[in-house]
């Protein structure tokens, strides 16, 4: 029996059986993953104070010691999207010859990037750009003291090189943390799965791309904890994103109307959200997810727009150029990890990132793949890498080219002050605050920050629930209810146990071992990639 006979039989195999009188699939990555997550849940909700000091000290030690393997494994992904772009493989269809798409272009890119990306962008849309810019990596010169308070008599030339330099090395170094290496681990995931779920028949499990490795024995314990590392990982990777989001809103709310910005604000904000989030997962992909992506899209361009009008128009194109250029410069160094002076950007900034993105790739990719059936290889990569990378350029130099031309031009220290006084969730309100209509776009940020927050939530809690059980792309209502509300749990658990801190040592620590399955992965669709050709011919 070859590959495309067994795996139908192997899905007709499953069954429902009733848990509390629900249907849901007891595969056991599900057992397993939902016992441990809640185990987990419950343990830092008790434990909140060792579970502080553990996620600090394990976020310490995780960036410092393994910075090697989340950089080798970035720089791995990126040079082979790369490469099987531009090779003959990227001719293969997902799907076979004449498979077609499911989604337009349109629809396709908002529905990638609004699970993607659209809560990192608006919380450090205009943060990092600032912070480079005050602080920059590579050891490269600060343009000014941080003791010194500029005022609108006491500015810094922008027409000074070194000036010019460090606000495009701000967006430049940015960009890096959003463009290419992120994607590139999004696509090594998504795309390996679609190739061998719609070319080889396989369901879309994270286990079915090891095949070529592990031959039969994917449907054994060898796939379990392959598929259990996956659920680990986009569950805590969400919650990163989620925990940040939930910040920013309550911050927000705090800054324009004088809502409390303490725990409870934001725990009652997640499980408000999260119930949001449950009736966009039961409506299905087509639906809730597909509509509320399309929406989002639209109101993150308008308010793209809106900033772009509002605020320094020539100053953002010309930094779009300049971060551009530096960032096509800088990569190849800001890739490096070895004899690094800048350790503080490299650990707390590079690491993370590349650990974060990493743990998003399960839930991400497995999303992508979902939505990508009759793509080529290349214009999937294309659509996957090149075009949000464009995205996230015109969006940073935006809302970080504004904030950077306020206080190079205006003296309006605003921005500034907040990046230095670590105060990350009000550093858009803050910038707003320097542009006609504040209140209309902090209102529009805060309602978009939500709607990503809901996109995120329903699509992973979908990707998750496939993986949970079994591949099956219908699986009952209550066991997408149960992921959605896992996910606003850890979220909270993660919150109360250490804030910030503690959500990225989490994803930190679910990454790095996805980090080892990401490069597994690479191979196997080099492989499956090569043998489609040699069957085409």
């Amino acid at each position: 029996m070859n590959e495309e006979e067994k795996q139908p039989q192997y899905m007709e195999e499953r069954q429902y059986k009733k848990l509390f009188g629900l249907d849901i699939y007891l595969t056991p990555v599900f057992v397993i993953s939902s016992i441990a997550i809640v185990a987990f849940i419950i343990g830092a909700l008790v434990f909140q104070e060792g579970a502080t000091k553990f996620f600090g000290d394990a976020r310490v030690w995780l960036t410092t010691n393994l910075d090697w393997l989340f950089m080798i494994t970035a720089n791995f992904v990126v040079l082979f999207c790369l490469f099987v772009a531009a090779s003959p493989l990227g001719k293969v269809r997902l799907g076979g010859a004449d498979a077609k798409p499911e989604y337009s272009y349109l629809t396709w890119l908002a529905m990638l990037f609004a699970a993607g990306v659209g809560i990192g962008l608006l919380f450090f849309g205009v943060l990092e750009p600032v912070t480079y810019f005050q602080s920059p990596p590579l050891g490269v010169e600060k343009v000014y003291d941080t003791e010194t308070v500029y005022n609108a008599e006491n500015t810094p030339d922008t027409a000074d090189a070194k000036v010019r330099a460090a606000s495009s090395l701000g967006i430049a170094a940015t960009v890096f943390h959003w463009g290419l290496h992120g994607w590139a681990i999004y696509g090594v995931v998504g795309l390996t799965l679609a190739f061998y779920a719609y070319n080889r028949g396989f369901p879309l499990l994270i286990r079915s791309a090891f095949y070529p490795i592990f031959g039969d024995r994917i449907w054994g314990w060898p796939g379990h904890i392959i598929d259990t590392f996956a659920i680990f990982a986009g569950i805590f990777g969400l919650a990163t994103s989620l925990g940040l989001g939930v910040q920013q809103v309550t911050h927000g709310l705090n800054y324009l109307f004088g809502v409390p910005a303490n725990t409870l604000t934001m725990v009652l904000l997640i499980v408000g959200i999260t119930a949001i989030a449950m009736v966009s997962v039961v409506t299905g992909i087509n639906v809730g997810i597909k509509r509320l992506s399309q929406f989002n899209i639209i109101l993150a361009f308008l308010l793209l727009f809106a900033v772009i009008v509002l605020g320094p128009t020539l100053y953002i194109f010309r930094s779009i150029f300049t971060g551009l250029g530096t960032y096509i410069m800088k990569i190849v160094p800001l890739s490096n990890w070895i004899g690094r002076e800048d350790t503080g950007f490299l650990h707390g900034w590079t690491t993370f990132y590349w650990a974060w993105w990493i743990a998003w790739a399960p839930f991400i990719g497995t999303f992508i793949a979902r939505i990508s059936k009759g793509r080529t290889v290349r214009e999937f990569i294309i659509f996957v890498l090149l075009l949000p990378t464009l995205l996230c350029l015109l969006w940073f130099s935006a809302f970080g080219g504004t904030a950077l031309h306020q206080f190079l031009t205006g003296g309006y220290t605003g921005v500034t002050e907040i990046v230095e006084a670590y105060k990350p969730e009000l550093s858009l309100f803050t910038m707003f605050e320097g542009l006609p209509w504040t209140t209309l776009l902090s209102c529009i940020g805060m309602t978009l920050t939500i709607v990503f927050f809901v996109t995120s939530s329903d699509s992973g809690s979908l990707i998750i629930d496939i993986i949970a059980a079994g591949g099956k792309v219908d699986a009952p209502v209550p066991q997408r209810v149960f992921w959605c509300t896992v996910e606003g749990l850890v979220a909270i658990a993660l919150l109360l146990g250490g804030g910030l801190k503690s959500l990225q040592a989490a994803a930190l620590a679910t990454g790095f071992p996805f980090a080892i399955v990401l490069v597994g992965m690479g191979v196997c669709v080099w492989i499956g990639l090569r043998k489609e050709v040699r069957e085409s011919r």
